[in-house]
């Protein structure tokens, strides 16, 4: 599932909104007079204040037209079938749990972490949202037309042939519909997610294996071994440094075939494999939907406040 918001939507509607503000007006005091000297007696005077009501003041227009169009933008994501996402999240939670993955998923992070046991070994996989907040509507487009033109080739099954011949009732269907057809039949456009795997064993350092993942495939990008293991994640900017200046291996591709064969054998064997190469988009997919609805509630109350 790959949803871009690129469809043209409604003109926004203005909705009015005002910002309360106050005003405190002090009212001077002036001192009675003391026309006789001898009076013994003085009348306190006391401090008055006149607080005045609340004003409203008008939002700018801006403001008020950010907030219509970020109302319009949760309306249209309400849209979405919420059993949809359902489906999807209790598939994705099942396979994750036959495969004995623990799943770190902070709301309002990017990087999702999966991890396991495999022995001895503790394997780690990540993956982020911003892979697909990196795909620009050009790229999406292009790997769409490039599955489009799978079905390019389609002719009719009796073109060539003479007027004789009784046409088949699939050359009866419009070639306009028979376009929609195929289109409908067409996969959904995928995109390549990054996804680092770690494994680590006591004592012996750790694994990084960089790969890609995309139309149920793993890829693999690097194999590198460190012999410390947090140099393997580097979650700071000093150890990916540190990381960078070592020997980190030659490129997969270079790599014997047989060689090549035998490190995707050795990640099927501890599940990383085609099936979670499927999961990986679906999955980013669907933390995106939420992360974007989410993002969109705040700063519609951050605006409207």
């Amino acid at each position: 599932m790959l949803s871009l918001r690129t469809i043209a939507r409604s003109v926004p509607r203005a909705i009015p909104r005002s910002i309360a503000g106050s005003a405190l007006r002090p009212v001077s005091r002036i001192p009675s007079a003391l026309p006789q000297p001898w009076k013994q007696t003085i009348k306190p005077a006391y401090a008055a204040f006149s607080t005045s009501s609340i004003r409203k003041e008008p939002a700018s227009e801006g403001d008020v037209d950010l907030l219509s169009k970020l109302n319009e933008e949760l309306s249209h994501e309400s849209e979405t079938d919420p059993s949809e996402l359902k489906d999807q999240q209790e598939s994705i939670d099942a396979f994750l749990k036959d495969g004995n993955w623990q799943v770190k998923d902070v709301e309002g992070e990017q990087e999702v972490v999966l991890s396991k046991k495999f022995g001895n070994e503790t394997i780690r996989i990540t993956f982020t949202v911003a892979d697909i907040n990196n795909l620009s509507e050009q790229e999406f487009e292009d790997n769409a037309l490039g599955d489009e033109d799978d079905f390019s080739g389609h002719q009719s099954i009796n073109q060539g042939r003479g007027n004789d011949i009784a046409q088949h009732s699939e050359d009866r269907v419009s070639p306009a519909d028979r376009e929609l057809d195929d289109l409908d039949r067409m996969p959904e456009p995928s995109f390549p997610s990054r996804v680092n795997i770690t494994v680590e064993k006591p004592n012996q350092g750790a694994l990084l294996i960089q790969t890609t993942a995309q139309d149920g495939a793993i890829q693999i990008e690097d194999v590198s071994h460190f012999s410390k293991p947090e140099l393997a994640h580097a979650q700071t900017a000093e150890k990916d440094w540190t990381r960078q200046n070592l020997y980190a291996g030659p490129a997969f591709e270079n790599l014997d075939e047989e060689l090549q064969a035998l490190w995707e054998r050795y990640l099927a064997d501890r599940g990383i494999d085609s099936a979670l190469a499927s999961l990986v988009p679906d999955y980013i997919a669907v933390k995106e939907q939420k992360e974007y609805v989410r993002w969109l509630s705040s700063v519609k109350n951050f605006i409207g406040a």
